[in-house]
């Protein structure tokens, strides 16, 4: 699909910063949206644009919805609905805080900052808990297939769906746990990243096997472990043809259907949770041709 944002479906990159984005109280977003679609490549920049913020141009992309909110005992997922969202991608930090700044210029007539996670990759792609993160995505035309929307009508196909959510570990109480413990809360053994045949149902991996929905939930997974003063964890990135599939994995994993809870809620929780709309690319800029920009 070589009209979807290059950088969805792009490896990792060694840095990255995530720009999370508020209207303005009475802004008129049309003029910063459409500078921001010529400035974003959607490689060097992937952008998306909320339920939020189509709603203040009165324009509605059909499956784009309010992330959604869970609670139970031990853990809370939280919905933290957004306006726009940059995912800044690089080789080099300081030209990546740089472009940022430039986008937050082009925003600045129409919209606040809200938020501001630098990333990085971790080795070949590990969690902070040296885990690899991602062993299932699929791959070629199968991600393809899981990440982009097959549509025909300008501006619609070549699109995206991501949910986008920040995590902090406890990484002092995941360390106190002996090894097997932890490589059951995982579902991986650490060492060689096999899969678990007899990991408790509460394993990760059990809960969110994609091939065991109906139907199959796949989605492609681009997280990026964080950190600030005092605290870190992954920023969870999962890209996906509609929010379907995640809605499913996430389900599962809070265990709205069997009672049984994830054992990653032990050590880590979600501080934020958003939905938005990748749209596809066209000559070098974001085509936003689906909401008559």
């Amino acid at each position: 699909m070589n009209n979807a944002q290059p950088g969805i479906l792009a490896p990792i990159p060694r840095h990255a910063r995530y720009l999370t984005f508020s209207l303005k109280q009475g802004a008129q977003p049309q003029e910063a949206v459409k500078a921001l679609a010529s400035a974003a490549d959607g490689e060097a920049c992937v952008v998306g644009l909320g339920a939020l913020l189509l709603f203040a141009m009165q324009k509605e992309i059909k499956g784009l919805r309010p992330f959604p909110h869970h609670r139970g005992e031990g853990f809370e997922v939280p919905s933290t609905p957004a306006a726009l969202w940059c995912w800044l991608r690089g080789e080099d930090r300081g030209d990546i805080v740089l472009r940022g700044r430039a986008i937050e210029k082009v925003l600045v007539p129409a919209f606040e900052t809200t938020s501001v996670i630098d990333a990085f990759r971790h080795g070949r792609g590990l969690d902070l808990t040296g885990y690899e993160d991602g062993t299932e995505n699929p791959k070629g035309k199968k991600a393809v297939a899981a990440a982009i929307v097959n549509d025909q009508r300008p501006g619609f196909g070549g699109a995206s769906f991501v949910a986008v959510q920040q995590w902090i570990h406890d990484l002092d109480k995941f360390a106190a746990m002996p090894r097997k413990q932890q490589d059951n809360t995982v579902g991986r053994r650490r060492s060689d990243n096999e899969e678990l045949g007899n990991a408790p149902e509460s394993a990760h991996v059990k809960r969110t096997a994609q091939e065991s929905f109906t139907p199959e939930a796949f989605v492609v997974r681009r997280s990026m472990p964080w950190v600030d003063a005092g605290r870190e964890g992954l920023v969870f990135t999962a890209f996906g043809r509609s929010p379907d599939a995640f809605e499913a994995l996430l389900k599962r994993m809070v265990g709205a259907e069997d009672g049984i809870v994830d054992a990653l809620f032990t050590f880590t929780r979600p501080v934020s949770g958003a939905f938005f709309w990748c749209p596809p690319v066209r000559k070098g800029r974001l085509d936003l041709r689906a909401i008559g920009l």
